[in-house]
């Protein structure tokens, strides 16, 4: 489908999380490439849930990250409003943003994915039933915010306290050893994989968000079927949350290459240099041709059914 005619589009971005700064980025980043295509783009920084989309607005593009943003509650309302917008629905966006919600569905569809367990206490112990060394973060966080490692017990105090902070409770699971990855998912196919090279060794948020602290490498170096067994991971993972449209999922790959998926970011970031862009890119998809089919799948799908309609 070509959009054929200029839209009026309302990019939100920005609201009240902890990954604001980056949704800041990524909606301007959008705003401008759909501007580029041809159409009327108004931005909307939700900072309050009594926003009002601008008179016109069409269809919205979603570039908010983390809570209030990524875990349902904008996608309910404008569902309320029936207003076309991008990405998953209410139900995917809330099961893929909550962690331990997304591993349930992972294991009733059969994906590998890491031993964990819910811990629901500052002062718990560790679970007897993971074996170190684990990985702790929020199970309601995006963008590695909270994430914390633990080599052994004698630091399971300060990654427990690390990842409480940013917002309880914790999900702790156990450490896979392999190489990074990420799949984008874009109308249901696969795009070229990502492999992700933090040089501390760890892709935490630091890792993600300094310049030149991580290599990526794409499309990544893998043998042809690694490779399909990585695409396949991602799109039965995004398929197990109920996803639609287009999300990043995010993976280990072992050595022997079977892939261990860890969690799907339903609303990815989207400069032009983030990774679901670098894979589409990598699929010859150009980044203003990226953010313009996003709004095409949008309307595509048409305004969602009003309750009470």
């Amino acid at each position: 489908m070509a959009l054929g005619r200029t839209l009026t589009i309302t990019v939100m971005l920005g609201g009240r999380s902890a990954e604001r700064e980056v949704s800041l980025r990524t909606g301007r980043a959008v705003a401008a490439a759909l501007r580029r295509r041809g159409h009327r783009v108004f931005e909307l920084d939700p900072v309050s849930e009594d926003w009002t989309l601008p008179e016109g607005t069409e269809v919205v593009f979603l570039a908010l990250h983390g809570t209030y943003g990524e875990d349902g509650q904008v996608q309910a309302r404008l569902e309320a409003l029936g207003v076309p917008y991008t990405g998953c629905g209410p139900e995917a966006s809330r099961a893929a943003f909550d962690k331990a919600e997304a591993k349930r569905l992972f294991l009733e569809a059969g994906l590998a994915t890491p031993l964990s367990a819910v811990v629901e206490s500052p002062d718990a112990p560790p679970p007897e039933r993971l074996r170190w060394p684990l990985v702790l973060k929020p199970t309601r966080q995006g963008s590695s915010v909270g994430l914390a490692f633990a080599s052994g017990p004698s630091d399971w105090p300060r990654a427990l306290g690390e990842a409480w902070r940013a917002g309880p409770p914790v999900l702790a699971e156990e450490f896979i050893r392999g190489r990074e990855v990420t799949v984008g998912v874009l109308a249901g196919e696969a795009l070229p994989v990502v492999e992700i090279v933090p040089r501390s060794g760890r892709y935490d948020y630091q890792s993600k968000y300094t310049t030149g602290a991580t290599e990526y490498r794409c499309p990544a170096d893998f043998p042809e079927e690694t490779t399909r067994r990585i695409q396949a991971a991602g799109r039965r993972a995004f398929q197990a949350v109920g996803g639609r449209d287009y999300a990043r999922v995010d993976l280990i790959v072992a050595a022997d290459g079977q892939p261990w998926v860890l969690e799907v970011n339903t609303l990815p970031g989207m400069t032009e240099t983030s990774l679901l862009p670098k894979a589409a890119a990598a699929a010859g998809i150009g980044f203003d041709e990226l953010c313009e089919r996003m709004i095409e799948l949008a309307m595509r799908r048409g305004a969602p059914q009003a309750p009470g309609a």
